[in-house]
């Protein structure tokens, strides 16, 4: 008969430290904890992020408006308010949301909640994903200071077209979008949602390597 003892930890043995990593589609195996650029790959981003809601999934449309559809507008917001960027800079307008393919699209009070633990954390993931494709570990204050910029005037249209806020309430708590027509913000299924990604950022890869 068994004592159901057969799998219990023996007497002075530490248990197994707990899982750290995550299994991605392609194969890769992602630790969590030190991520490395090597496990690494742009379609498990892309795969990932165009299945992660923005506002927690409170948005009209048959889909939900996904972060893969929400970084395409905000390279494109970028490439709006500043003509002189290279595809270095596009490129990384493009990821800027990337660590969300790992941890989720958390709201900022939720990330303000969790505090310095959460931010050095995606601050490591952010610097892997970076240097995974070629850009510089940490982002220059320039950029961060544009795409914040562009991350604004995308939280407006979508707060406005998709997430129920009137216009005075989004001015409120985004600001103006820049001058110019709204962006289509149909939300995409997510396959093409992470098709759309997969280009703009084929494209930006290209451009950067003709450029070499």
């Amino acid at each position: 008969m068994s004592t159901g003892l057969r799998n219990s930890p023996r007497p002075g043995k530490d248990p197994p430290a707990p899982r750290a990593w995550q299994r991605m589609l392609s194969g890769r195996r992602l630790d969590l904890l030190d991520p490395s650029p090597l496990d690494i790959e742009i379609v498990d981003i892309a795969h990932g992020l165009a299945r992660v809601a923005r506002w927690n999934g409170q948005t009209k449309g048959d889909h939900a408006f996904s972060v893969a559809q929400h970084s395409v507008l905000v390279e494109s917001l970028v490439r709006q308010i500043w003509p002189d960027a290279d595809a270095s800079h596009l490129l990384g307008a493009l990821l800027h949301d990337a660590p969300e393919y790992v941890i989720g699209d958390m709201i900022s009070p939720f990330k303000n909640a969790l505090g310095v633990d959460y931010r050095q954390f995606e601050s490591r993931l952010e610097s892997a994903i970076r240097l995974r494709f070629g850009l510089p570990a940490r982002i220059s204050a320039e950029l961060k200071a544009r795409i914040k910029e562009a991350d604004q005037s995308a939280a407006f249209y979508e707060a406005t077209r998709l997430a129920g806020f009137d216009i005075d309430e989004a001015l409120n708590f985004f600001g103006a979008p820049p001058p110019g027509p709204a962006p289509n913000m149909t939300p995409m299924s997510p396959i093409d949602a992470q098709a759309l990604f997969l280009r703009r950022f084929e494209a930006l890869q290209g451009e950067i390597d003709r450029a070499r």
